[in-house]
């Protein structure tokens, strides 16, 4: 288990070299131990992994918060010296004691938590719809106050000016701008924004979380922002010293690696003598 302060030692550690931040998303074991490998800063578990990991496209899949405590032993099973974060359904009805929820992540082995899935990116009908009933954004935020007040490392999601400034009031050592779906792959959103549409919406909420606090960290997620070469824009371009990487670490990765290997196996000719 790794401590807030630790955590956070070793991020302004790395970015002080001028070396981004990379949380990778692990669904498996294999992911996670190849991602550590590959130098990642932090794991983050997301139920909806396993969507990508079946072939499908990003989905919440029954019981999110159940999924994810339990994905904790495969993960750690494997790796021991980086953290692993783990996706905390804020809203979920049948765990309305967020401080008991939060305590089942923890000693399930998740140093951090992040609110995911998220109504920050679900539209305004679905937010008010379930905020009528108290199981909102709302929650989300309370969430991460709560995990910091439990000296929990917390990273939070947003995709609005207004919930990075509710998240960093709230807290939150690292916000990360949620800009949409991950472009690319075989389930990808293709049809999203430009690069330089998503840095001007990473612009304005890292505005609005720095007009809060200026320790929190922040770092970049989805839409165009897919692909290494696209972060070298985000650097340069925005306040962000890191990348949130899901489908762009668990899904594309693989789609490609199994497709280029079956077709290279395919290509070799059977000549006997």
């Amino acid at each position: 288990m790794f401590e807030r302060t630790e955590i956070l030692s070793a991020i302004r550690s790395q970015t002080a070299k001028g070396i981004p931040i990379l949380a990778a998303g692990s669904s498996c074991g294999l992911v996670a131990k190849c991602a550590a490998l590959g130098g990642a800063d932090m794991l983050v578990v997301y139920s909806t992994g396993l969507s990508r990991l079946m072939g499908l496209p990003t989905s919440r899949i029954g019981d999110s918060n159940a999924r994810t405590i339990e994905m904790a032993d495969e993960i750690r099973n494997v790796v021991s010296d980086v953290p692993v974060i783990g996706g905390v359904e804020a809203w979920d009805p049948v765990r309305l004691d967020l401080d008991r929820l939060l305590d089942r992540f923890w000693a399930a082995g998740y140093s951090g938590v992040i609110n995911y899935p998220t109504i920050s990116t679900m539209g305004d009908k679905w937010r008010d719809r379930r905020g009528r009933v108290g199981l909102g954004f709302d929650r989300e935020v309370e969430m991460i106050a709560l995990a910091r007040k439990k000296n929990i490392f917390t990273m939070a999601y947003v995709a609005s000016a207004d919930d990075a400034t509710a998240m960093t009031q709230a807290g939150a050592d690292c916000i990360v701008p949620h800009v949409g779906a991950t472009r690319g792959g075989l389930v990808g959103h293709d049809e999203g924004q430009a690069i330089q549409v998503a840095v001007k919406r990473i612009n304005e909420i890292n505005a609005a979380a720095r007009a809060v606090r200026d320790d929190v960290v922040l770092l970049a997620h989805g839409g165009a922002v897919s692909e290494p070469e696209d972060t070298e824009e985000v650097y340069r371009s925005t306040d962000c010293v890191g990348f949130v990487g899901a489908s762009s670490i668990e899904r594309i990765p693989i789609e490609r690696a199994v497709h280029a290997v079956t077709k290279a196996f395919k290509a070799i000719p059977m000549s006997r003598k």
